[in-house]
């Protein structure tokens, strides 16, 4: 969903670009043209940047995040926000893994269960919204302290002892087609899967239309509570699968797994022109942001930037693409 006039910052660069590019969304534009230009830095700094191994590696790892990008755009669409992600993430990973544990039925089941456990979380932030109307900050930061109680009670206040399942391993490692790793194809799938629903169903509409205006789309006959519930869901099981996969990435799960990934998912939403209080994004700006997040992550690492400096610059990157896309129009 686009906007029918461009104002501000974003109307002088639609009338800056060539015809072709005048229908994309200008945010959209910009996230591809940096990572072009990252590419390029990139390249100069060491010859294997543009190696093919190189950047299907990077595609590999991109997938982690832009499948729970996936479930933040969803969120944000909505003119909500997720905190829960971190141990929804570990959550995710460590069920499954526990899951694995118990013979054959549990490494059949573990992928699911990880899944589902996710689901719940997701459902427990989305009827605290949509029925409870508490503030989705509030909500989900509980949940996410909750989450990170049940875990570290599980665990006894150890490192989980749990390995992966062949499943969990050989979605994220393996590979069904060659050349293509699996977890790019589960984001793919993921993607498309997004899509279809945000353009081409009722619930995607909704979505949109709540993050514009709830009350309209409420009067107009639609369930917004329930809108908001499943949204909320399918977020907490996007976050739970990307454990998931980072458990069968590392062949076990660990405590603080979903750490990094709370500032990323934003900002590579952010990045990717969707609207901060909703209503306005597609996906495949979040496909550019996660992309750019994930390039922007391995020169930082090559720089030997430590951890606190790329949140820094995370936190920067949200609050300059606030300040160009973020504001309402007059």
């Amino acid at each position: 969903m686009s906007d029918a006039a461009p104002t501000g910052f974003r109307a002088r660069l639609h009338g800056r670009l060539p015809g072709p590019l005048r229908r994309a969304d200008p945010a959209v534009v910009i996230a591809f043209g940096c990572i072009l230009l990252l590419l390029l830095l990139g390249s100069l700094y060491s010859r294997n940047f543009l190696s093919f191994d190189y950047l299907m590696q990077q595609l590999k790892v991109a997938s982690f995040l832009g499948v729970i990008a996936t479930g933040t755009m969803l969120v944000i669409l909505l003119g909500q926000i997720d905190l829960s992600v971190p141990w929804v993430v570990s959550t995710g990973a460590m069920m499954a893994s526990a899951a694995a544990a118990y013979g054959l039925l549990g490494e059949i089941l573990s992928v699911p269960f990880g899944v589902l456990c996710g689901i719940l979380i997701g459902l427990v932030n989305g009827f605290g919204v949509a029925y409870l109307r508490i503030p989705s900050m509030i909500v989900t930061l509980a949940t996410n302290a909750v989450a990170q109680g049940l875990m570290v009670v599980y665990t006894g206040g150890f490192s989980p002892q749990d390995s992966a399942s062949p499943a969990m391993r050989w979605l994220a490692t393996g590979f069904l087609i060659p050349g293509l790793p699996n977890a790019v194809l589960v984001w793919i799938v993921v993607g498309a899967a997004a899509v279809f629903v945000l353009t081409r169903t009722t619930f995607g509409r909704a979505v949109y239309g709540i993050g514009n205006r709830e009350r309209a789309v409420y009067l107009s006959g639609v369930d917004t509570r329930r809108i908001v519930l499943v949204a909320f869901a399918v977020a907490g099981a996007c976050n739970a699968f990307a454990g998931v996969l980072l458990a069968g990435y590392a062949s076990k799960a660990a405590q603080s797994m979903g750490d990094a990934y709370l500032l990323p998912a934003i900002a590579a939403v952010v990045l990717g022109g969707t609207h901060v209080l909703g209503g306005r994004g597609s996906y495949l700006g979040t496909v550019a942001g996660v992309i750019l997040i994930t390039l922007l992550q391995s020169i930082l690492s090559v720089m030997q930037i430590d951890e606190a400096g790329r949140q820094l610059i995370y936190g920067t990157v949200i609050v300059v693409m606030l300040l160009l896309y973020g504001r309402q129009p007059a």
